[in-house]
């Protein structure tokens, strides 16, 4: 399924010059400076500050569509995800699922907000459903990360290979990159149609 998609109108989610078509949430109490440099177009890439915690999410809603990016540490590996059906952006945690980047813990995938699942059960306050395997390049090196949402039926992967399969309780949302705790890059975000 990964595959299929690669043929069909694909739209840039990312400019590679700015940050155009996104906005910023940040931690509330954050320092003014830290929080405009959280998140920078610099070379083709949104390099991720990593402090304070906070997320970049698409203006735009979105409901059917494979969504294709690409990330690396810079650093010391940490945390970050990728938030799909962000249903209150400017929230700390909004309600949304999270593709897990968290360096070892790559392909699983979070509750986060209060958010449920149709297929599996969602207790305590950041539920996660675990990753098939382990998949993900070592430090510094590029990794891919694919998500197929079709309505609510969701489908992760990381490097090509399945990680994760899910029905959520939402059908469309906001997508959103996030910093947590160190610093990262992302590229090549877009996302493509689906039939």
């Amino acid at each position: 399924a990964c595959g299929e998609a690669s043929q069909n109108k694909r739209e840039m989610l990312f400019n590679g010059d700015n940050l155009s078509g996104w906005d910023i949430a940040v931690m509330p109490g954050a320092d003014l400076q830290q929080a405009t440099e959280l998140f920078r177009a610099q070379q083709g890439n949104i390099k991720v500050a990593g402090e304070p915690f906070g997320y970049l999410f698409t203006v735009e809603q979105h409901s059917v569509y494979k969504l294709h990016f690409e990330w690396r540490w810079v650093g010391e590996p940490t945390n970050s995800g990728v938030f799909i059906h962000v249903q209150n952006p400017g929230d700390v945690w909004p309600r949304a699922y999270e593709f897990q980047l968290m360096a070892g813990r790559a392909g699983d995938m979070v509750m986060l907000g209060g958010a449920k699942l149709e297929d599996f059960p969602c207790e305590g306050e950041f539920p996660i459903k675990p990753r098939l395997g382990d998949y993900e390049n070592a430090a510094g090196e590029w990794n891919t990360g694919e998500i197929i949402v079709n309505g609510p039926f969701l489908d992760f992967y990381v490097n090509g290979h399945l990680q994760n399969e899910a029905t959520a309780k939402f059908e469309s949302g906001h997508i959103a990159l996030q910093s947590e705790g160190g610093p990262l890059e992302f590229r090549n975000i877009y996302i493509e149609d689906i039939e």
